[in-house]
């Protein structure tokens, strides 16, 4: 998500053109590197490479993530899919994606 540099609101989105608010409607086309922080849910800034921890159980089809799963060499998307905004893998679950809000930095 991209903070909208007209409004403030939380909830732009890029449409892979521009960047776009659904709140207030407005369209912007520059994205200054303050605002593509990805942070965890403790507000501490993530970068493409760290290792984190998550602080709830995930569940994975029939599997679960317990909570405290340390995850190595993470990656941040430039796009999130389908509202996660890391990719990561791991031994037990193979390629997975998750919610920088679900994490906390190792």
């Amino acid at each position: 998500m991209y903070k909208c540099p007209n409004c403030g609101s939380d909830y732009g989105y890029s449409d892979n053109v521009a960047y776009n608010c659904p709140e207030c409607g407005h369209v912007w086309t520059d994205l200054s590197l303050e605002e593509a922080k990805t942070l965890d849910s403790n507000g501490n800034e993530l970068q493409s490479g760290d290792s984190v921890i998550t602080i709830k159980d995930l569940k994975f089809g029939n599997d679960t993530m317990k909570r405290g799963t340390k995850v190595n060499n993470i990656k941040i998307l430039d796009e999130e899919v389908n509202g996660h905004d890391i990719e990561a893998k791991t031994k037990e679950f193979g390629g997975i994606y998750l919610k920088s809000s679900v994490v906390k930095k190792a």
